[in-house]
This record gives structure tokens, sequence and C-alpha cells, in this order.
């Protein structure tokens, strides 16, 4: 049975994109998201073989500190022609300045080495891993998955990461095109909701469980 979620919650995440995307889903639930970057906290070293790993790192290491309930998202593009790369180093491709710009042009490099062209095998996927984790040890986790293509030359200045470049299935526009209610709005009018983005797909599966609307 999944443990229930209110009051203050800590993002363990030093990204603002991501910190951005996490307050506005957890906005109609009332709980009260900080994130670790704004707490000072360090960021632990992602040793993990799964997303799911790297996820559960960063959220006990932010439960342990600050004694509060944490929530990490692990999360990365995985190009199929690439044998699943980025991957686990989908922030890393993007150096320490974290220059994303840059790590789309490694994408598109990447795959015009193996000769796959603007009309080629382009199929992506992303992934999300969000796991909660408690002061007790405690911990849930929660995926989500949307698949769709990579696109050259990236289109749209809206998200952040590799959003210019990843174009879902069924859309002409990519994550990089959407508006953030578009990319990660959930209509929790319906008795299934439904979400577009990996992350508020995982979200969605996070709320059935440990949430209930303010």
């Amino acid at each position: 049975m999944p443990r229930p979620l209110s009051g203050r919650l800590v993002i363990a995440t030093h990204n603002p994109g991501k910190l951005r995307e996490m307050q506005e889903l957890f906005a109609p639930f009332g709980v009260e998201a900080v994130s670790a970057g704004e707490l000072g906290l360090p960021v632990p070293a992602e040793t993990g073989h799964m997303f799911a790993e790297n996820a559960a790192i960063k959220a006990h290491a932010a439960a342990r500190a600050t004694g509060l309930p944490a929530l990490s998202d692990d999360s990365g593009l995985c190009v199929d022609a690439l044998d699943g790369a980025p991957g686990l180093f989908t922030a890393d491709w993007a150096g320490p300045n974290k220059d994303f710009r840059a790590a789309m042009q490694r994408v598109e490099n990447e795959l015009r080495k193996r000769g796959v062209t603007a009309e080629g095998d382009r199929r992506a996927h992303f992934v999300s891993a969000l796991v909660i984790a408690w002061p007790d040890g405690h911990e849930e986790l929660f995926e989500g998955r949307v698949h769709g293509k990579v696109v050259w030359p990236p289109r749209g200045d809206r998200g952040f990461g590799y959003d210019p470049m990843f174009q879902p299935d069924g859309l002409a526009q990519t994550f990089g095109e959407l508006s953030s209610e578009e990319k990660h709005g959930i209509d929790w009018s319906l008795p299934e909701p439904r979400a577009l983005s990996h992350r508020a797909r995982a979200f969605v599966k996070l709320a059935a469980g440990c949430l209930k609307r303010a």
C-alpha cells in the first residue's frame, strides 16, 4: 500500500527547469515543494545502473539531510539507433556547463556517424523514474515513458534539455514548441487522467498512490 504524502516536500534537484515542472505538477495537491538547490544540499554521486536506482540515491540523500520526504526524478533520452544513448548519461552529454544545445548536436553527430540521415531510424523515448523517499528509509517508485523521434534541426525554445529535438508520437510539434500545459498538463477530470510527457505520466501514477487533491 503506497504511503500518503502531504505537507512539505524536498525536490532533489538543482535543475531549475525540472523544479518548475514538479512544482506545477504538485500545485493542485497543496504540497509545498522546495528544491535541494535552494537548501544548499550537495549533489550525490549517481552510481546506479538504472534510472530508478539513481533517483533513489538522490531522494534518500535529500530525505536524510533534511528530515523531510524527498522526491527525485531521474530521466533521460534514449535513442534506438544509438543503442539507448545518451540514456543514463543524458545530463552528462551536456557537459559541466549544462550546454544542451551542444548535447543535442552530439546526438545528431552520433546518428550521422552511424549513417542515420534525417529520414532514417530516429526512434527515441524519454524515461522518467520518480522516487519518493522518507527519512525512515521507506520509498515509492513510479515510472513513465513517452515514445517519439528525434528531429534535426531542433525546434522551439520552450521546455529544457533535449526538448527541442524530441517530437512525441501523434504530434507535429517538438516538446520545445509546446507550452508547459500542453507538455505536462494533466486532465484530472477524467476517470483515468491522461498526460503527454514522461514525467507527467509518472506523476499520474504517483498521485494515484500518494496524493489527495487540495
